[in-house]
This record gives C-alpha cells, structure tokens and sequence, in this order.
C-alpha cells in the first residue's frame, strides 16, 4: 500500500491535483471558522452546546450539508441550498416537460439546468438566511438586549439594524456561493467530486473532537456492559462495532445485480461484429443516501411543532411534550418504526423517480442489445422494474439497519449521540460512498499510465 501511495505523488498532474484539492478543503475549513461580525461570541459558544429540537434539527442538518449553523459563521448554511436546488431540478426533471427535454439535449441541455440551479441556489440562500437571522439569531437570542447580538451592533431601540441584518444575509449568501464555486474548481482542477468532498470534510472534521471526548469520559478499567459508564469493554465492543458496519456499508454501497445481455450479430463484408455477452449492472442501494437524509429531516417536524405547541398553549403543555417525547430521538419504539417505514417509502419514491425502466429498455433497443429470454421493448422494461423493486427491497432494509445503528449504540451503550452517530446514518453513507469515488478517480489516473489501481492486490 506505500508503494502505492508514492507511485500516486510521483506522477505529476495527479499531485499536482490532489494538492489543489487539499487546498481547497483547507480554505473551506478557514471559512467554516469565521463567524458573522454581528454575533455575540461568548453566548454563542454557550448555546451551541444546547440541545432540543432545533439543536438536533440544525446537528442533522449540518451532517449532510457541510454547515455551522450552531456558530452563525459565513459558510452557516454550507452547501444545503445548492443540494436543495439540484434535488428540485432533478425531481422537475421526471414530472415537468420543459426541464425533462432540456435533460436530453446532452451536455447543452445539462449546463442549462445548471445555471438555472445556481439561480435557484442564490435565491434559497437569501430566503433561508434570513429566516436564520430573523427567527434564530434575533428570536432564539432573545431580540434585543443580551441575546446572541453583539450589543455594539444594536441601535438605539436595542435592535439590530435592517442594514446589518441584510449585511448578515448577504453575508451567508455569499459564503454558500463561494462553497458552490470553490466545489466546481475541485470538479476541474482537483480530483473527486467537489461537492461530495466538502461534505465529508466537515463529517470527518467532527471525528477527532468524537474521540477525545470518547476517552476523556471513559475509564481504563473494566466496568460492565451495563453499569451505565464506559469502560474498556465499551471501548472494545465500539471498535469491532465500527469495523463491522464499514464492512457491511462498503459491501451494500458496492453491490449490484447483474443481468445478462446480448448484443445482435452484425455481418459486414467478411466480418461479424457484435454477438459479446455482457451485463446490466442495477446498484442494490439505488437511492444512495437520500432516503435517511428526507426520513430524519421529516421526523424533526412533529417534535418540533409539538413543542412549539406545549409552549404556546400552557394548558395542554404536559401533553403536548410527551407526544414531542414520542418523536425525539433515542429509544422512543414509534419514532424508530415510523423512521424505517419513512426509508422504505422514500427508496422506492427516490427508484421511481432516477430509475427509468422504459428508457433503460429503448436504449438497450436502440445499441442492438436484448437480455436473453424477453422481447425488446415493454417486456424488457417490466422485467426490469421488477428486479429492481426487488433488490430495492433489500436496499431499503440495509439502510433501515444502518440508519438506527446509532440510536442502538447510544442508548444501550451509554455514548453520546454524536459519537454514536459515526456507527451509522447519513455520516457513514457519505463518507464511504465519497471515499470510493475519490479511489475510483484516481485508479482512473494510474490506469491510464499502466500502475496498478490501489485497490488492486
């Protein structure tokens, strides 16, 4: 494996490539860091150590979205409102005719979407920023007076000013354009997915902080699986635990389906060409991530408005916290069965929508290839659909495991969520799915100069 590392840093455009890339995601970092100039630091740091309902709604959003909305800095939103973009244009793509042409038009057709979601992108980012200043910082921090405002910055009335309240929204709008620039430069100059890898820096940038924490709450002694502390045996059953779970992501994550095709024979002059057996291969996990990222987002909605509500109407509070209990996270038996009902749904909806059975079925029509045993055309594509609501099945499954993984660890074994959630959910998914691509990409390079891949023995 060293070998094959120093191979990867002598041949020149590829470091030179993975240079640009570090630095970028070094720059990213740097501005991860720096907060807005109107915010009151020191009750700030306080809190983001707070938990609840939007606490935990702003911890998952920040997971699959690159974002610091817990310190209000000018990358806060991270890269979510482009994501959200892209996810619109992708759905309009299947339900909406214009955009699903412009889908066809090739390379053409696929800048235009872009610059349509990159307009689509500025405009969420000015909506979803200033509902961040308006309702979090301003109302979470109490207005005026002492809250998470830096005092300098109020007027005479003890408020924020307008003028720095679009100066914060422009702020943040600018810090998310810039990450979605600074990820099209990865694209072209650097190597891997620029998008994907901002991701799973910020995933990773949470590990060391994890672990520190991890052993400074744990004891070198043995203390019992069940003593409610975490002891040697914790930290034990933890590393084969985390072991395991990356063995079975990377197994799922690379597992397809593959179906027989055979391509027709052509006969010109003296030559047959065609005739090869090859295979379709349909990907086990079609709809990657997405499903735990729609289920989790959607579950923080009742918790969230139940408790809105036991605020409101004093009344009833009692009540109406106990049904926000019901659908927070932990070891709440509806919250866990309405989360794996949520990632069966959203599989099969997210399948339905990337998955094209009839135009999978014409294009395998049109190169002169078939799958042994059914007609081309409407028999191909019913076969099709089939396996796949099949093997979707046993994707579904696998995430649904994977994706209360975490919940499991924390609760049973006395860890903190944020530990926890490294064993499973969203985090994992990035982050192997984005390693693999990033291995992929630079096998590519070393292919092409006759070295071996790096995951070749």
């Amino acid at each position: 494996m060293w070998e094959k590392l120093r191979v990867v840093f002598t041949i020149p455009e590829l470091r030179q490539k993975i240079f640009l890339t570090l630095i970028f995601l070094a720059i990213y970092r740097v501005g991860y860091h720096i907060p807005l100039p109107t915010i009151n630091q020191e009750v700030m740091a306080k809190s983001s150590t707070e938990q609840g309902g939007l606490g935990d709604f702003v911890d998952r959003v920040a997971v699959f979205s690159a974002s610091n909305l817990r310190e209000a800095t000018i990358f806060g939103l991270g890269i979510m409102p482009y994501i959200s973009a892209s996810i619109i244009f992708q759905l309009l793509g299947s339900v909406w005719k214009p955009i699903e042409e412009l889908r066809k038009e090739g390379e053409t057709g696929r800048k235009k979407i872009n610059e349509y979601t990159r307009y689509l992108t500025v405009f969420l980012c000015l909506l979803q920023s200033w509902m961040y200043v308006r309702w979090y910082l301003m109302g979470a921090g109490g207005g005026s007076g002492g809250g998470l405002i830096d005092p300098s910055f109020l007027n005479a009335r003890g408020e924020l000013s307008l003028a720095w309240q679009l100066t914060s929204v422009v702020t943040m709008t600018c810090g998310t354009i810039f990450l979605m620039w600074l990820g099209e430069q990865i694209d072209e100059f650097g190597i891997g997915n620029g998008i994907s890898l901002l991701i799973m820096a910020g995933i990773l940038a949470r590990m060391p902080g994890a672990l520190v924490d991890l052993v400074k709450n744990a004891e070198l002694q043995l203390v019992g699986v069940m003593a409610g502390r975490i002891g040697v045996e914790h930290l034990i059953i933890l590393s084969l635990l985390f072991v395991g779970v990356v063995v079975g992501v990377v197994f799922i994550t690379l597992g397809q389906r593959r179906i027989p095709t055979q391509s027709a024979k052509h006969v010109r002059g003296r030559r047959t060409y065609g005739g090869t057996r090859q295979y379709l291969p349909l990907r086990i996990n079609q709809a990657g991530v997405m499903p735990i990222i729609f289920a989790s987002s959607l579950l923080m909605l009742p918790a969230m408005f139940f408790a809105f509500l036991g605020n409101i109407l004093t009344g009833a509070s009692s009540q109406l916290s106990q049904i926000a209990d019901m659908f927070n996270r932990g070891t709440s038996f509806l919250y866990n069965l309405m989360y794996i009902a949520f990632i069966y749904f959203f599989c099969y909806f997210w399948t339905a929508i990337t998955f094209n059975p009839k135009e999978m079925s014409e294009n395998l029509k049109d190169y002169g290839t078939f799958i042994p045993g059914y007609r081309p055309g409407k028999r191909t594509a019913d076969y099709l659909e089939k396996v796949m609501v099949r093997i979707t099945y046993v994707g579904a499954g696998f995430l649904a495991i994977v994706a209360i993984v975490p919940t499991i660890v924390s609760s049973s074994l006395g860890v903190s969520f944020t530990i926890a959630s490294f064993y499973g959910g969203t985090g994992l998914l990035i982050a192997v799915s984005v390693a693999f691509d990033l291995v992929q990409k630079i096998d590519s390079h070393l292919v092409m100069r006759n070295y071996r891949g790096l995951l070749e023995s």
